[in-house]
């Protein structure tokens, strides 16, 4: 190996089971690199260097006294500031919150620290996680290892950075209307929406919606899977429980499982109309179809499944989502423009008005998963878009965007993810392709209810046919 970085995840937990690399050699390697480069990227909003380091001398006892390790024993990682972290500020990227500190940690955080992964510290989120971009006021934008001055996307903008620049092999995000599966797009990495229920989101989650879920943002396939073993596992009191796998079989071991012959469905009309796509997101949803096809697999074009209605019902949900965010006494001044008008707007909606939202998203998604049941999996670009310059959404401080038309331009980009929120199904991101001037453009596959395993079969055998885990942008080599 050339530097520790170029490690995947379960590279890195093999490489400390055979004692060539011990946790505080690849903990301190991978600090070193945050507070040399992140200046430059923006990945990071907290980083928990005495925790990490104390964390990583007591996995090398553990490794010395002969005990059962978990599987990714050692390995670094991070957490989204969304979620709660025990004694570690998490700001959920607001103003509103830059001093609070939580007493409890998210299942998602225990179940990784059980899984032996070390965290440094917090990924940068824009503000609730609301926005496909991660600018806020707490801190530098996140942007894109590839190209600086395009933003990293959002809202799991920060992990998804922190993984493109080799600052940690795998971390955690959430999705909501595409979170993982955008930044993945536009940093070139892989990234999976698991379904509903899959990853636990408590034990405070308030999120009556049903939209967001947990998932991981990865270089390869299989550190994805090894993820989701490790964070699969549902909890008391949890509203939503996705099947879990066969007893014995792990997401790992799928990925390992070539698939037969499937029939693969394909759309490019975006769900919202008058978005446009962008030829090199064309470009990518062509290359992908004729992979599939060389790896014996049917492709056919189908009708766009969804009704033009799915994105005002989805709207209004996540606007009410938005209005329903707690915010301190006092701090209401301090929230972001875009914040502020969801909430206004979702503040406006009655509590018929919005059951009517959620039935109709609940109607819309029966609709379309029924309309494609005939299908192993579908296909559509990740975004209509490349990635976008820091301040093409919301613009600068001297020249600011409307918040309305803020809004409307994210629509624009990512006009393919949201849906499969609202259907529960999961989906992924895959970096099949890079544009001319050097920027990692995603397509979107999506698979049946409950289908992870299978997704994750079809997503190795792509990865395998055309790898992409050691293609970097220049900043890896610094």
């Amino acid at each position: 190996m050339a530097q520790l970085h170029d490690l995947t995840a379960l590279e890195a937990a093999a490489a400390i089971r055979r004692r060539e690399v011990s946790p505080s050699e690849l903990v301190a390697h991978y600090l070193d690199r945050i507070a040399r480069l992140d200046s430059r990227i923006g990945a990071f909003v907290e980083v928990t260097d005495a925790a990490a380091r104390e964390q990583a001398r007591q996995a090398e006892a553990e490794l010395l006294s002969g005990a059962q390790l978990p599987p990714l024993h050692g390995v670094p990682t991070a957490i989204k500031d969304l979620n709660l972290t025990a004694g570690v500020p998490t700001r959920f990227g607001s103003a509103a919150y830059r001093d609070w500190v939580p007493e409890i940690d998210d299942h998602v955080v225990t179940l990784l620290r059980r899984a032996g992964t070390i965290s440094l510290g917090k990924t940068a989120t824009p503000e609730f996680g609301l926005p496909c971009y991660t600018e806020t006021d707490i801190g530098p934008p996140a942007r894109t290892p590839w190209d600086t001055g395009r933003l990293a996307g959002g809202s799991s903008g920060g992990a998804a950075a922190a993984v493109a620049a080799g600052f940690v092999p795998i971390a955690q995000g959430s999705d909501g209307g595409g979170s993982i599966r955008i930044p993945a797009s536009v940093t070139g990495l892989y990234g999976i929406k698991p379904s509903r229920g899959r990853v636990s989101r408590g034990p405070l989650d308030a999120d009556s919606s049903g939209l967001s879920v947990l998932g991981p943002l990865a270089r390869t396939v299989r550190d994805a899977a090894a993820f989701l073993d490790a964070t699969a596992r549902p909890q008391p009191g949890d509203p939503y429980w996705a099947p879990p796998l066969p007893a014995g079989e792990t997401f790992l071991q799928w990925c390992d499982r070539p698939p037969s012959r499937l029939r693969i469905g394909r759309y490019l009309q975006p769900p919202v109309p008058g978005a446009e796509v962008d030829q090199e997101c064309r470009t990518a949803w062509e290359f992908a179809s004729v992979l599939l096809e060389s790896l014996g697999h049917q492709v056919e074009d189908i009708a766009m499944p969804l009704p033009a209605a799915v994105i005002p019902a989805f709207e209004t949900v996540w606007a009410v989502s938005a209005a329903s965010a707690p915010v301190p006494a006092g701090q209401q001044d301090r929230l972001r423009p875009l914040t502020r008008h969801l909430r206004e707007r979702g503040a406006r909606v009655s509590g018929p008005e919005y059951a009517a939202a959620v039935g109709m998203l609940n109607l819309i998604s029966r609709q379309a998963v029924v309309a494609t049941a005939g299908y192993d999996a579908v296909l559509t670009p990740t975004l209509a878009l490349t990635p976008r310059p820091i301040g093409w959404f919301c613009g600068t401080a001297s020249d600011p965007v409307d918040p309305a038309e803020d809004f409307e331009r994210q629509k624009r980009f990512t006009p393919y993810t949201a849906v499969y929120n609202a259907s529960g199904q999961p989906a992924a991101s895959l970096p099949l392709h890079w544009s001319a001037d050097g920027l990692p453009v995603g397509v979107m596959l999506v698979g049946r209810p409950a289908g992870e395993a299978a997704l994750l079969a079809l997503s190795a055998q792509l990865e395998a046919a055309a790898p992409w885990a050691d293609r970097h942008p220049a900043l890896w080599q610094a």
